[in-house]
């Protein structure tokens, strides 16, 4: 094994450096998934405690001061370096929270760092290239993937509200027209229909319990959802609110609205189609090629990733390969 890693071109200070950076990345990791439930807790106890005391003592329960946690990881280093080094964190916050999921910060970017470190190392013994230009790609691999997955995550979970959202509204106007108040049309709406729906309108009717007013409870989940659908529908709660009016009639008109803007886009993506299914087999013909060149002659192909030159060729064929696919996928989008 050591005589293989000598051969790859792997050194004795490679090996130590990257062992000891993925060690460090992973004991962070650990940390930070092991000590962010117990964290939660720690601060629900002392809250609990407060308000235990504050109602012995006969204050009212308002009094006790509950400041939202602003922490972005358990381990108070990496917390630091966030809030002093990243730059705009929170919109990294609102990717995260579009996800649906429990999330922190500290846990993404350690997480990235790992990947990172991984991706570095394994390029480091498959190729012969130093371990800078390694790590550069394990930077661009480590960054780019989570960016990635996150993305998707938080459209796959937007594209379902948007389907179920018209549903909800409807539900709202039907119990307008029963009698029934729009904070208990929203609690029913967040009863009978699903996630992700359902657990935002749940969200929205706890926070109205709780004193908030309609709007503010509304557009305090707005940015877990953000699409133009769901500020639509505040918008136009809010203005009724303001100036008076048949609700219901509002209510149904955006539904038939956001319908019409779902067929729309169908529309489109049905037009678009054919370009998109030409695109994808055009872009993957090279990789297709090259696999069957490898196939049939193994020392012919394989000298372009093993000789620098053709590392260099390859790397800059990737970047306008990534030019022409965010061109063309620019072209076949429209926004509705």
């Amino acid at each position: 094994m050591l005589q293989q890693l000598q051969d790859a071109g792997v050194t004795p200070q490679d090996v130590l450096i990257f062992g000891g950076v993925v060690v460090l990345a992973l004991v962070l990791v650990i940390l930070a998934f092991a000590t962010g439930a117990n964290q939660s807790k720690q601060r629900l106890k002392r809250v609990t405690q407060k308000a235990q005391k504050a109602e012995a003592a006969g204050t009212a329960l308002s009094a006790v001061n509950v400041r939202r946690a602003t922490a972005d990881s358990s381990i108070a280093a990496v917390d630091y370096l966030i809030k002093r080094w990243l730059p705009n964190p929170q919109k990294m916050r609102g990717r995260l929270l579009r996800t649906g999921r429990q999330i922190s910060l500290g846990q993404y970017l350690s997480f990235c760092g790992v990947l990172t470190f991984l991706a570095a190392g394994a390029l480091k013994v498959l190729l012969t290239i130093p371990f800078i230009a390694c790590l550069l790609v394990g930077v661009v691999i480590g960054v780019g993937l989570p960016h990635l997955v996150i993305g998707i995550l938080g459209g796959r979970r937007r594209n379902k509200f948007n389907a179920l959202f018209p549903e909800g509204i409807d539900l709202i106007v039907r119990g307008l027209k029963s009698g029934l108040p729009v904070s208990e049309s929203i609690r029913v709406v967040g009863q009978e229909i699903s996630d992700p729906v359902g657990v935002e309108f749940r969200e929205v009717s706890d926070q109205i319990k709780f004193g908030k007013t309609l709007t503010d409870a509304l557009w305090s989940v707005a940015p877990r959802i953000d699409t133009p659908e769901f500020r639509f529908f505040i918008i136009s709660l809010s203005i009724q609110q303001e100036t008076g009016g048949n609700l219901a009639e509002t209510l149904e008109n955006l539904s038939v609205v956001l319908r019409k803007r779902k067929t729309l886009k169908l529309k489109i993506k049905a037009l678009s189609s054919e370009a998109k299914a030409s695109a994808y087999i055009i872009g993957s013909l090279p990789f297709l090629m090259f696999g069957i060149l490898l196939m049939m002659n193994y020392g012919y192909a394989s000298t372009l990733y093993k000789d620098p030159r053709g590392i260099i060729l390859v790397g800059c064929g990737l970047i306008s390969y990534a030019l022409g696919i965010g061109t063309m996928a620019k072209m076949v989008r429209f926004d509705v």
